[in-house]
Parts: structure tokens; C-alpha cells; sequence
């Protein structure tokens, strides 16, 4: 071969190379998204969505920011730290709607109630309690942390008859705490919220009173869901980057299938929530629905929900439920 037809080859050869990689997809590094996560298990979706590789698949970098409280998370939103959280108490997040509009919305929401359970009342084991009108005689109480969670728990006892200071003492602790301070007999008893509860049931450490008591109590109907927490993101973050943020409402939507249909994915709250495995199958969860999936029930045990919150000083100013969400 004359060296000017191997220069011709060549000339050929690079040229098609240069063409064909023209015609390749360019490679983009995956959006990155920090989301705050609340030790509840609620947020069980995000373990699955991160573990099975439906965020991966839809080109996002999902960031687990810890959170030990739901104002933090707040406060992480408005500052700009995290782009959501993947638990935030709906009763936090109305209030700074209600300060400061266009700051968050909801992409799903937690139902609560005595099936579907979260927030419960405990006691330790030995406790002669047998049901809420038993919390009397100064009975010391811890309540999950925050405003929303201590003033449902002080509306809850006052419901059922009982006065703060006379028949019960109750002080905010943060979850990881509950178990210790129960078994170390600093406090009777408390507002406690899964999987926590179980976890203390389990190790016979406490017993439940009583769970699912925002529906019976506060909405007067056990069979209600108590919108208590859920998915949200930063209303500047679904504004200036809708593409990204409408991503992660899909792989997220997948997660919260994949949570209510599979048992299996329990095993997901052992690494992510640190659950003994021998009690990860029964942890319960709550009724998770997606902003699109809401029915007018629940968009009316919402809005009952949020109105109760500004009865008992959580939220500033009444908010319209159906401006707390977003439908992807």
C-alpha cells in the first residue's frame, strides 16, 4: 500500500469516527438533589427509590441530609440547604406558608390513623396504664419533637379530659431518644411516632396505648387519615428547576408504590432507620397518597387537619389545603 493511500484510510477512518461520536447522546452528570429525611417511617420510599436505582434512573444524585427536627427542616428549605424533605409535618409546613407564601409544597401525603399508624402513645412496660384517661396522677410524658408534634399530643390528652400540669407533665425529647429515656425511667410514658413505637414494643421496652389518635381524637373519625406529614419540595426549587424536581416526583411516586405492594421493602428501614431485622416486617406504615392521587375526602380531612392547627397555635393564619400541594 502507497503511503498516500494509507493517508486516504486514515483521513476516512477519523472522519467517520468524528461523525458517528457526533451522533452519540452527550453524557450529563446526574442532577444532584438534597433531601431532608426525618427518622420515621415514612420515609421508607426514599430507601427504596435510592437502593433500587430509580433515582439513578432518572439522571438525579439524591442527597440524605439527616434531620433531628421538623423546624430544622423548615429552616433548611428557606435557607436553601436541602430541596425538600422527604417526611416534613404538614402542620410545620403550613405555618411558614402562612408567614411567607410560595415556600414549599407537598408532592404526597402521609395518612395516618389507627390502621394505618404513626403517631401513638406509649408507656413503659410495667405502666398500669390501660388507656388515655389513665395519664393522670402527674404522669411524666416525652413528645416527639417540634410545635405540630407536641401540640397535637397536648390537644389529644386534653380531648380525653386531662389537664397539663395536674395530670400529666409532657417535655419534647428527639426520637432516637425515646427508647432510652423510657427504659431509664425518666419518663411514664409519651407521644411517640414509628418506628420507634415498635421498636419499643418489640424489645419490651414500652407498650402502645393508643395509636392512631390524631383521626379518633382531633378529627373525631378513626377511620379519617390525619394528614400529618410528607413529601415536600421547595417551591423555588419545582420554579427553577421544574424538569428536576417533576423527576424526582416520578421515581419517588415508584418508591411509594413499591412500599405499599411489597413487604419486602421493610428490609430497607434496617440500614436506613436502623430497625432490628427481626422486627422490620411489621413496622407499620402510613397511607402515602401523591398530590394527583388526592380524593375530595382527602383533600377535606387535609383542610380539617390544617384548621386545627391554627386552633391550637401551631399555624399563624388558616391555609387552603389545596394550595399545600403539587401534582406532578
Amino acid at each position: 500500500m502507497q503511503r498516500s493511500d494509507f493517508l486516504s484510510i486514515a483521513v476516512r477512518g477519523l472522519t467517520a469516527l468524528t461523525l458517528s461520536t457526533a451522533l452519540l447522546p452527550l453524557a450529563h452528570a446526574a442532577d444532584k438533589v438534597r433531601m431532608g429525611v426525618f427518622p420515621s417511617s415514612a420515609a421508607l420510599p426514599y430507601y427504596i427509590a435510592q437502593n433500587r436505582g430509580y433515582f439513578k434512573e432518572a439522571g438525579l444524585d439524591v442527597e440524605e441530609v439527616p434531620m433531628t427536627s421538623h423546624p430544622l427542616t423548615v429552616q433548611s428549605i428557606v435557607a436553601g440547604n436541602i430541596e425538600g424533605a422527604v417526611n416534613l409535618v404538614t402542620l410545620e409546613g403550613a405555618n411558614m406558608e402562612s408567614r411567607r407564601p410560595r415556600t414549599l409544597k407537598y408532592i404526597s401525603l402521609n395518612g395516618q390513623n389507627s390502621a394505618h399508624m404513626i403517631e401513638q402513645f406509649v408507656v413503659k412496660s410495667s405502666h398500669p396504664a390501660k388507656s388515655l384517661k389513665d395519664f393522670k396522677g402527674g404522669v411524666k410524658l416525652f413528645s416527639a419533637p417540634g410545635p405540630a408534634n407536641i401540640g397535637a399530643a397536648r390537644a389529644v390528652l386534653k380531648k380525653v379530659g386531662l389537664k397539663e400540669g395536674t395530670d400529666f407533665t409532657i417535655q419534647e425529647q428527639p426520637i432516637n431518644m425515646h427508647a432510652s429515656v423510657l427504659q431509664a425511667g425518666t419518663f411514664d410514658g409519651g407521644y411517640t411516632l414509628e418506628p420507634a413505637a415498635t421498636i419499643m414494643v418489640g424489645q419490651k421496652i414500652g407498650k402502645r396505648v393508643e395509636a392512631g389518635v390524631i383521626a379518633t381524637h382531633l378529627l373525631g373519625n378513626k377511620n379519617a387519615s390525619a394528614f400529618a406529614a410528607g413529601a415536600v419540595l421547595a417551591d423555588k426549587f419545582v420554579s427553577e428547576r421544574p424538569d428536576v424536581a417533576k423527576r424526582f416526583a416520578d421515581a419517588w411516586a415508584r418508591g411509594v408504590k413499591a412500599a405499599q405492594s411489597d413487604s419486602s421493602t421493610r428490609g430497607y428501614l434496617i440500614a436506613g432507620m436502623k430497625v432490628p431485622p427481626e422486627l422490620a416486617a411489621i413496622v407499620p406504615l402510613p397511607r402515602i397518597v401523591m398530590a394527583k392521587d388526592l380524593s375530595p375526602a382527602d383533600v377535606a380531612d387535609f383542610q380539617t387537619f390544617l384548621d386545627l392547627g391554627v386552633e391550637f397555635g401551631v399555624i399563624k393564619d388558616k391555609v387552603d389545603a389545596t394550595g399545600m400541594v403539587k401534582a406532578f
